[in-house]
């Protein structure tokens, strides 16, 4: 796709035709810049949110709500993709045991699900918990027995927490579970349940700080990929850009110009294509590999670690299985950590009004038993455990297929960010016309709008032939994502005094917490 050439000189060279990648390069060739795209799937742009296509179902690769408080990202969404969003009503739920709870978990209603012997036991685990705390908290599993107690933890915190990060909550950092569980508390919840009970208070708050959850989202009615399809054709029809499919980076090579000289490999051979900028999405432990000369930040980088999921869609008989745009599984009986529904994402998805599509995700590591299970396999366990959960009959199950995300959640163990900021700050004192971007580029668990933001300082800094912008200024608190009102910070002139706008900061702050590892020094104490 796009001009293929053996040698191509352009403005900016870009690794990766993720949301990254190509808001860059929608927003230079726009600006009269020219541009070479390399991406190593030969089939999809978008990376992890693209929309794959089988036998003409359409899903998502996690899950994309298009939501944002940056006017800008808003701004650029629509102007990108002008008439095919739809809106859709949102919902999420937790199943477990068969029954399912509101998420965010509303701790009264939990209580009432479980039934009076459970519920009894929750309570006097959570008494214990208070009469006697743990007073050393290190890990998410002494802070969150701390704040709701053993049981409660057990059923609500551990298993599902376990399944998506690969590691024991009692290795988990007690910070990551204090940012990560706001505004629950166990003890209003009950209180507020016996006032009502007694008929002393007809407003519930059901142990929740007041919030307003998005009730409903913009979403493309084909997919996100749909978004990033139409930024692929609009950046190839500039007569700017090229579009490089099928290509993996074999090395970037630094020239004495301060420039940039990018190798890539692909089904027709090799492509080399110099640059004065080049803008990376790549994962950063695999661009530190080459990179020409080797950082000497390149071991650190190399400890950088990942982990990945796989989507088993099923093609099911049956309209309506659920409402929810996806259920969290948090029974520990089955492996599977999440099950998407990909008609009450959109109807236009499912191309059989009489059939449905449901997308479980299994969180795992790349090369684990899990990962290299046969596809046909994945599919017969994911019907399995669907009918263990009570949610499909196996026997409606038309079909399936497997679609594996390598590198889809950045680790934050110990070492990372030490590691990050490494290779950060070697790169930006000798090569200030490299730029990272995105998720995997930058190597931190961000929504959509981040990495499209962050793609957005950094044509900015391209432009205007300096550092104007910050692009690592992200506040890591990411509650506005599920809360407010889309577009609410308004666009700001840019200010070389400050690190970020007002509208771009709140594109910033859509990163997601992710959990740390607790220091050996702490666990061995």
């Amino acid at each position: 796709m796009g001009k293929q050439a053996s040698e191509l000189s352009v403005d900016v060279a870009i690794i990766g035709a993720g949301p990254a990648g190509l808001t860059a390069a929608y927003l230079l060739t726009k600006q009269g810049k020219t541009v070479a795209i390399i991406e190593k799937d030969d089939t999809y742009v978008g990376g992890i949110s693209r929309t794959v296509e089988h036998e003409g179902y359409r899903f998502d690769i996690g899950g994309h709500r298009f939501f944002s408080k940056s006017q800008q990202v808003v701004d650029l969404w629509n102007e990108i993709l002008p008439d095919d969003f739809i809106q859709r009503p949102r919902m999420s739920r937790i199943y477990y045991e068969g029954k399912f709870y509101s998420y965010p978990l509303r701790a009264f209603e939990a209580l009432w699900n479980l039934g009076i012997l459970r519920s009894t036991a929750c309570m006097a685990s959570y008494v214990w918990s208070k009469v006697f705390p743990i007073r050393d908290v290190k890990s998410f599993e002494d802070w969150t027995s701390n704040q709701f107690g053993k049981k409660l933890y057990g059923i609500f915190f551990k298993t599902y927490t376990e399944k998506v990060w690969g590691m024991p909550c009692d290795e988990m950092s007690a910070d990551w579970a204090a940012q990560r569980i706001k505004g629950l508390s166990l003890w209003s919840a009950v209180i507020d349940g016996l006032k009502r009970s007694l008929g002393l208070n007809k407003k519930p708050n059901d142990g929740m700080a007041t919030k307003t959850l998005l009730e409903t989202f913009r979403y493309p009615r084909l997919g996100p990929g749909m978004m990033w399809d139409a930024a692929r054709d609009k950046v190839i029809a500039s007569g700017l850009g090229n579009l490089f499919m099928g290509h993996s980076l074999k090395q970037l090579s630094a020239d004495a110009q301060g420039g940039w000289r990018m190798s890539a490999s692909g089904p027709e051979g090799e492509v080399v294509v110099s640059s004065r900028h080049a803008i990376s999405s790549a994962p950063m432990r695999e661009l530190s590999k080459r990179l020409h000369p080797l950082p000497a930040s390149t071991l650190q980088a190399n400890e950088l670690k990942y982990r990945d999921f796989l989507t088993v869609a099923l093609m099911v008989e049956g309209e309506d299985l659920f409402p929810d745009n996806w259920i969290y599984i948090h029974d520990s009986k089955v492996k599977v950590g999440r099950v998407q529904n990909f008609r009450s994402w959109s109807p236009e998805m499912i191309p059989d009004p009489d059939m449905a599509c449901v997308g479980l995700e299994y969180f795992c590591f790349e090369g684990d038993g899990l990962w290299s299970m046969a596809d046909e396999d994945l599919v017969a366990l994911a019907s399995e455990e669907m009918e263990i959960l009570g949610l499909v009959d196996r026997s409606k199950v038309r079909g399936g297929t497997v679609v594996r995300q390598e590198k889809a959640y950045p680790v934050y163990d110990e070492d990372y960010s030490a590691n990050v900021d490494a290779m950060r700050r070697e790169l930006e004192d000798k090569h200030p016309t490299l730029h990272l971007v995105g998720r995997n580029g930058m190597h931190r668990y961000n929504n959509q709008d981040h990495a499209m933001m962050t793609a957005m300082l950094t044509v900015e800094n391209i432009l205007a032939g300096k550092r104007i912008y910050d692009t690592w200024c992200v506040n890591e608190d990411a509650e506005y994502h599920e809360a407010g009102d889309e577009g609410a910070e308004k666009v700001l002139p840019a200010r070389e005094t400050l690190p970020v706008s007002e509208d771009q900061a709140a594109a910033l702050a859509s990163v997601r917490d992710v959990p740390e590892r607790v220091a050996r020094s702490k666990r061995a104490a």
